[in-house]
């Protein structure tokens, strides 16, 4: 069955009756295939071109097919390579490895086999590829759950906000597939409140992968207040909460309304957060308050 999206397919040899052979192979298949003679050529055409998969003659002049690998994964790190080889010696297919290639088949080249490892490098390359960016894109918060909302995979991050979350249960990711299972058979566009432990979580569905979904826990950020100030910095109680406000944009006068003292007694108050924090300004005091509080 020809594929309705075409992958590009990169082969390198210089043997034109191998090309020749592998290029029918392909485009039977749906793929689009770029050929190369050599490893200049295949560099040249990866500088411009980005394949999803190469196949790469370990054996070829000027510059074999080990010294290629290494000079695509450069351009090319996430692109899959599988060497053709008539090498069946183990130091051989080591240093194919060694080079950044994922896999070898062995010559005469069997069109079928070829075509077997192609889509099997593609799938996988493209699933750690649309996985590397979910991760990019939520960072450590993410896992992955099947369709019935059992676990398949969480990174520790995760682990480890659950079990924090869910102190007193003993599975809590076995009580969570119910919720997981009822919102993946509803609208997943609106995210998951979970408030069944003791503290609430919310998940945002990042994409679905075959049978599996990725998703993401969104997690709460509590507001910062002046207790965090005076934690951090050299002040009073009563300094902090000037401090808290000065941050907020806040005048002397306006703070005075707040904190129920008069506008002298904030200005004698922010003399001292001067004086301690080494700053000269409300600006640098408020700068420096900022940085605490959106941390």
């Amino acid at each position: 069955m020809n594929k309705q999206i075409s992958d590009v397919v990169l082969v390198v040899d210089d043997s034109p009756e191998s090309l020749g052979m592998l290029n029918i192979a392909l485009n039977i298949q749906g793929y689009t295939a770029l050929v190369a003679l050599n490893g200049i050529q295949a560099l040249a055409i990866c500088d411009k071109i980005k394949p999803d998969i190469i196949l790469l003659d370990a054996v070829m002049p000027e510059m074999d097919g080990f010294e290629t690998c290494k000079r695509l994964k450069v351009l090319l790190p996430n692109t899959p390579i599988i060497f053709m080889t008539g090498l069946t010696d183990v130091e051989d297919v080591v240093k194919g490895f060694e080079a950044g290639g994922i896999d070898y088949v062995t010559k005469p080249i069997s069109p079928d086999e070829v075509i077997a490892r192609i889509k099997t490098h593609i799938q996988t390359a493209k699933l750690a590829l649309s996985t590397q960016d979910a991760l990019d894109h939520v960072g450590n918060n993410v896992f992955c759950v099947n369709n019935e909302g059992y676990l398949s995979w969480a990174t520790p991050h995760v682990h480890a906000l659950i079990e924090k979350t869910a102190t007193e249960d003993k599975s809590p990711w076995a009580t969570l597939a119910s919720y997981f299972q009822d919102w993946l058979q509803s609208d997943v566009s609106t995210n998951l409140h979970v408030k069944c432990f003791n503290e609430p979580i919310e998940i945002v569905y990042e994409r679905a992968q075959k049978n599996m979904h990725l998703l993401h826990i969104e997690e709460y950020k509590q507001a910062k207040s002046a207790d965090d100030l005076k934690e951090n910095l050299p002040i009073t109680k009563r300094e902090s909460e000037v401090l808290f406000w000065v941050s907020y944009g806040k005048t002397s006068w306006e703070i005075s309304q707040i904190l129920a003292m008069s506008p002298r007694t904030v200005n004698k108050h922010l003399e001292q957060i001067f004086r301690k924090l080494g700053v000269d300004n409300r600006t640098s005091a408020a700068a420096i308050s900022i940085r605490i509080l959106e941390a």
